[in-house]
């Protein structure tokens, strides 16, 4: 097992949290749910959009319900920080297949707003994109074969076709270990995709020893595609750190730039975290803690970043930073 220092385990002094954070927690959200957490984030019609994953269960008794109880949340808001929420979940799905759809990241690509998304099915885990243009009702585009999530759309077209980051589960020919590497694949169409490429391996990334994978859908600047990314360190030692009875994974948050019209060549990669868990609502009382997980990511017209992200599988928060401040991060490298 690789071992990582606790010197890779700070925040950059260039993110900053919102003072209002959580931004979203259970008690926001009027029908109840324990967790409310992995939200994608854009701003869509004048307004900003969240959708959100809910899971259900008992805080007090630190118990959660079936997978088959995971929705999906709406909420809207006007300056970014405060939401209101929905009376409904926006979307849940269960058949005799389908076991439950979570993690939602959101993109705006021509004025039409799509939805990655990751369900569950009695066959394997499956990564999908949806359409949208109410949030009531969504039209599933494409369902990838097993195993395969953390799907995230670049916003526009790039060298004529659509463009997704994803992480696959190759469990048989990465040793049995959860050694999960970031790709990259294209579609002429949002439906077929192919030419599959590896942008990062988990051995790349020196604060991670476990897996690696997509965060927030990547957003343009002019020095290429600034994208997050989450990093997985696994510890034997850690106990019970959270609901379950073993929790021994922390996440944190990197950050990198793609080459604009190749976005699988990395332009520069922060060799450090952006962020690492700290807060008392990301390191206690969650489901699962230790863990953040970015999945929204807006570049305002003053330059500023706003950085949607998952705190211990519990609640929605937000940390900002100045565009050039990242794209200067990844640049040097450091």
């Amino acid at each position: 097992m690789l071992n990582l220092t606790s010197e890779l385990f700070q925040s950059s002094t260039l993110i900053h949290r919102h003072p209002a954070n959580p931004i979203l927690t259970p008690k926001d959200v009027p029908y109840n749910p324990a967790m409310v957490f992995n939200a994608g984030v854009v701003k869509y019609q004048g307004k900003y959009v969240m959708v959100f994953r809910n899971d259900y269960g008992d805080e007090e008794k630190q118990t959660i319900l079936p997978h088959s109880t995971t929705n999906l949340g709406l909420a809207f808001s006007d300056d970014g920080v405060k939401w209101e929420v929905n009376p409904f979940p926006c979307w849940s799905w269960g058949d005799e297949e389908v076991t439950r759809v979570y993690d939602p990241r959101l993109t705006i690509i021509e004025d039409k707003c799509y939805m990655c998304f990751a369900v569950d099915t009695k066959h394997g885990l499956r990564g999908g994109i949806a359409t949208t243009d109410d949030f009531r009702s969504f039209e599933v585009l494409s369902l990838s074969v097993p195993d395969n999530r953390n799907m995230v759309l670049f916003p526009e077209k790039i060298g004529g076709k659509y463009v997704r980051l994803e992480r696959p589960f190759p469990v048989y020919s990465r040793h049995g270990l959860d050694r999960f590497d970031m790709w990259m694949s294209d579609s002429p169409d949002l439906r077929y995709w192919g030419n599959s490429k590896l942008v990062l391996a988990v051995e790349q990334v020196p604060f991670a020893n476990d897996k690696i994978g997509p965060g927030a859908p990547p957003i343009k600047t002019d020095k290429g595609w600034l994208t997050t990314f989450h990093a997985v360190d696994i510890d034997p030692a850690r106990g019970k750190n959270g609901w379950e009875e073993t929790w021994k994974k922390r996440y944190t948050a990197g950050i990198m730039l793609l080459d604009l019209e190749n976005p699988s060549r990395i332009v520069g990669i922060s060799k450090s975290p952006l962020l690492v868990p700290e807060a008392h609502y990301e390191v206690e009382g969650g489901f699962r803690n230790h863990v953040i997980f970015p999945g929204g990511m807006v570049l305002e017209d003053s330059g500023e970043v706003k950085i949607y992200y998952g705190a211990a599988d519990t609640v929605e928060c937000l940390a900002t930073a100045d565009v050039n401040d990242l794209v200067r991060l990844c640049l040097e490298g450091k």
